[in-house]
This record gives C-alpha cells, sequence and structure tokens, in this order.
C-alpha cells in the first residue's frame, strides 16, 4: 500500500511538473513572439543548425520523440532514453554556401545520476578574402574562421514517462587573421513526455534554447591610429566598439503520435511549431515508418506561414536509415536531406555507435 501511494504521488508531482512548464511558455509565447525585424542580426547562428540526419529527415519536428545521443541539439530531454549504456555519433551537414558542419558527441548512463553527454560542432567556413576599408575589394590575403560550439548535455527520467534534460554550450568564433574574436555562452533545456494522457503512442516536448547573454566582436583588431588636431601631442589608438547581438533564442512544443503496423512495422507521425526571438515563428510536420527496427524511411516539410515571400528558404525533407548489431554494438547509419532554395539542397550523414 505505501508503495502504491509513492507510485500515486509521484504521478501526480510528474504530471503538474510537466503541466506547470507547459503554461509557462505558453504563457512567454506573445513576450517571446517572431520579429522579422531581427533577421540576420543574431549572434552565434551556428547554434540553429541542425544536427543529425535523422531528425533533420523528419523535418525537425520530432521534439516530442527524438532520443538517444541525436537528441542533444532538438530536446535534451530525449538523451535520457538512450537504449544503449555508452554512445558515440559522428555527424556531417552539408550546409549553405559551401560551409560545412562536422560534429562529434558521446553520452554514458551513470546509474540513478541520469546521462551525460558531451559535444563539439565545428563549421568549416573555407578561405574568405581578407577586406579593410583601404582595401575593400581584397588585401590579397585569405582568412580561415574557426567557429565551434563544446556542449556539456545533462539529462534524466524524473518517471518511467518523463524525462527532463539541460545543455551548457561555449560558443567560440575566432578570426585570426582579422584579430578579432568573440565568446559566449548558452543554455537550453527540454522535457519529453510519454503516452500523454495514458494514451498509448501519443508524446509531449517542450524545449526552450540558446538561452544567454548577448555577443560581440572584440580584440585588437578593432583599434584604430587617431590624431586630435589642435593639440601638441601624437596620435593614439582607439578601440572601436563591435555592436552585440542576442543569441538565436527559441521555444518549441511537439507532439508525436506512434502506430504499430502489425509485428514488425511502425509508423511515428510528428509535429512542432516554433517560436523565435530572431525571424519568424517555424511549423514542421514529419514522419517515419520502421520496419523490424531494422530499415527506416522518413520524410517531412519546413514552413514558415507568416514569412514573406522568398524570405523562408526551406521545405521538405526526406532520408532513410538502417539498424544493425555488429559484434556487439549496435549501429545505426542515417542520411538527410532538405530542399533549399537559392542555395544547393543540404545533405546530412551520421553514423551512430552504441554499446
Amino acid at each position: 500500500m505505501f508503495t502504491m501511494r509513492r507510485m500515486v504521488m509521484k504521478y501526480k508531482i510528474t504530471t503538474i511538473f510537466v503541466a506547470a512548464l507547459a503554461f509557462i511558455v505558453l504563457f512567454s509565447l506573445n513576450a517571446f513572439a517572431g520579429n522579422k525585424d531581427k533577421v540576420g542580426t543574431v549572434a552565434a547562428a551556428e547554434l540553429m543548425i541542425p544536427i543529425g540526419a535523422r531528425d533533420l529527415a523528419m523535418g525537425g519536428s520530432t521534439i516530442a520523440v527524438s532520443s538517444g545521443i541525436e537528441s542533444i541539439f532538438w530536446n535534451p530531454a530525449g538523451l535520457a532514453f538512450s537504449e544503449t549504456n555508452a554512445t558515440a555519433m559522428f555527424s556531417r551537414l552539408t550546409y549553405i554556401a559551401d560551409i560545412d558542419l562536422n560534429y562529434v558527441a558521446v553520452a554514458g548512463k551513470f546509474g540513478g545520476f541520469g546521462t551525460v553527454g558531451f559535444s563539439i560542432k565545428s563549421l568549416n567556413l573555407g578561405d574568405i578574402p581578407i577586406t579593410t576599408e583601404d582595401f575593400p575589394d581584397g588585401t590579397g590575403g585569405f582568412a580561415s574562421p574557426t567557429f565551434f560550439v563544446l556542449g556539456v548535455h545533462y539529462a534524466r527520467n524524473i518517471s518511467d514517462r518523463v524525462a527532463v534534460g539541460f545543455t551548457g554550450n561555449f560558443i567560440n568564433e575566432d578570426l585570426s587573421e582579422a584579430r578579432v574574436r568573440a565568446t559566449g555562452f548558452s543554455f537550453s533545456a527540454g522535457v519529453q513526455y510519454r503516452n500523454l494522457a495514458n494514451l498509448e503512442g501519443l508524446d509531449f516536448g517542450v524545449a526552450v534554447k540558446n538561452i544567454g547573454p548577448q555577443m560581440g566582436f572584440s580584440g585588437s583588431g578593432l583599434l584604430r591610429n587617431a590624431e586630435v588636431g589642435d593639440v601638441s601631442r601624437g596620435g593614439s589608438f582607439v578601440e572601436i566598439k563591435a555592436a552585440s547581438d542576442e543569441l538565436p533564442s527559441t521555444i518549441e512544443l511537439g507532439l508525436a503520435y506512434t502506430i504499430k503496423a502489425g509485428e514488425t512495422s511502425k509508423l511515428v507521425f510528428t509535429g512542432m511549431f516554433q517560436n523565435n526571438n530572431f525571424s519568424d515563428d517555424e511549423t514542421a510536420f514529419g514522419g517515419e515508418y520502421s520496419f523490424n527496427n531494422l530499415f527506416f524511411v522518413r520524410g517531412g516539410w519546413n514552413f514558415s506561414p507568416d514569412a514573406d515571400e522568398d524570405a523562408y528558404i526551406f521545405g521538405g525533407t526526406l532520408g532513410a536509415g538502417v539498424h544493425l548489431k555488429v559484434g556487439g554494438v549496435a549501429v545505426t547509419a542515417d542520411y538527410g536531406w532538405r530542399q533549399t532554395d537559392f542555395f544547393d539542397n543540404q545533405n546530412a550523414f551520421s553514423i551512430k555507435l552504441g554499446f
């Protein structure tokens, strides 16, 4: 009897917790509404670049069901639903304007403490011609910027249905040739609730991402030699103060419904609403068909209902994946494709190893 009372009490507390968080998020939407006047002005835009081929192929609509190490980007709570005790992930994305993104992450379960993960996201921006006020067409030199994000992640199941997760990121943007650098920190948190309202297969997720102080560049590259007239003194250096910008913060709500189609097949339907502080809000839908947890086919769609024509560049998504057991190691290989207007379409490849 005592055990039953504890279970009931734990369930009530969990339900109240999730309901309170959802209420706070919904209450905040008006104050955190999309703002098209800020398009192109946010700092650390690399925080928005998606990770992982599986979730990308479903349109990024997987806030409610993204699980394991790939969920670090989409909803950190999903890390608690890892199927293996230790996981490693390697991912590559061909982004817009010949930019490539490489990503490595590792995570492990630590008994009742929870699941802990570490990640690094690195951008390859290529060689960029250096321009100055005196040489607006270029100095003949090239800059190779170093942009990376280091992440620390923690997730834990607070019941058999509910998980919470947190992410802390260190952001580095270094233009060594221009002698300027920007660093910053961001924080994200999420919740996933499986079998919402006791409905088998209905899942709910919410995530608040990229909350942190503004970022701006500084360094000796912003020093200029200035001379003051009508005084008997030489010139001196003054620093140009670079503007600081907000991080690309979002609030995301998602639902998913899973249907078993026979003994070996399964269908997952997902939907997500993303409220932005840096542009128009976004909506995404997706789906996944899996056969015997071995082969997967995915698709999705991204759109922004309030965006001006040609202002939103993303569209349909497609992908596939395979899951195998090789010598006691769970190996998952995924591919994702995303339609992109005005630029080459994006391609993502991911390999996950579970131990």
